[in-house]
């Protein structure tokens, strides 16, 4: 199959890269950096482009059987449209091209549960804390980009993950229609489920949650993990 990831040179999108070359595809990495991009391999093309920049978009949907979106920013106050603009220009990029498979990423903070191991601290401080104050630019852009997705009309599926954190390899992930019942998600095991997601006709046009169910971290040592490797 031929694949075009956005958002290819984050944590998430390098590992999706590097999954799917894995698993034969031949794939389009598209980069504003493509210098730094760290893999190599005869059915990888490393494309230089910026998602807000529609002819670049079209460029790198054109051909291509499924497009993967990993496109991320920090979580901060300022305010953030790179969700919402960027999956429009995929967006239009594939009606153009009758592209039809499309998976994006959004984040389980579009729309917070409680979690019933999560605890008073986790559910009623930090969650609701990082998801209405802290992040609430960048999960508002996400509901945004989450509408444009619906509205489509492509073969789309919206996967939630939980906080993200570090594995070697991937595990037994749990995939669930709606909310996913677990605070940690292994950026492994998403680039993973979002490839499973492309031979999985069960999830079209639907939202998943997709957590990792062993070797989760604390609370305090996902906080202590993130934010070194973020320094």
């Amino acid at each position: 199959m031929r694949i075009t990831v956005f958002g290819a040179n984050g944590p998430t999108g390098r590992l999706l890269t590097d999954q799917a070359l894995t698993a034969g595809h031949r794939v389009t990495a598209v980069t504003r950096q493509p210098d730094s991009f760290p893999l190599r391999d005869r059915r990888l093309d490393v494309l230089g482009a910026d998602v807000f920049d529609p002819e670049a978009v079209d460029a790198a949907v054109a051909g291509r059987d499924a497009v993967l979106s990993t496109l991320g920013v920090p979580v901060g106050r300022k305010p953030v449209r790179t969700y919402s603009r960027g999956v429009a220009n995929i967006v239009a990029a594939m009606r153009r091209h009758r592209v039809r498979r499309l998976t994006v990423v959004s984040s389980s903070g579009v729309d917070p549960h409680p979690y019933s191991d999560g605890g008073f601290l986790f559910n009623r401080v930090l969650l609701p804390y990082v998801t209405r104050v802290l992040g609430r630019t960048l999960y508002d852009d996400m509901r945004r980009m989450e509408t444009l997705v619906r509205a489509s009309g492509l073969d789309w599926t919206i996967v939630r993950p939980s906080g993200l954190y570090h594995l070697p390899s991937a595990t037994d992930y749990s995939l669930v229609e709606g909310h996913a019942d677990g605070r940690f998600t292994a950026r492994v095991d998403l680039a993973a489920s979002m490839l499973d997601l492309l031979d999985d006709d069960r999830h079209l046009r639907t939202t998943v949650g997709v957590v990792t169910t062993v070797d989760n971290p604390t609370l305090m040592q996902w906080i202590r993990r993130e934010a070194l490797a973020r320094r």
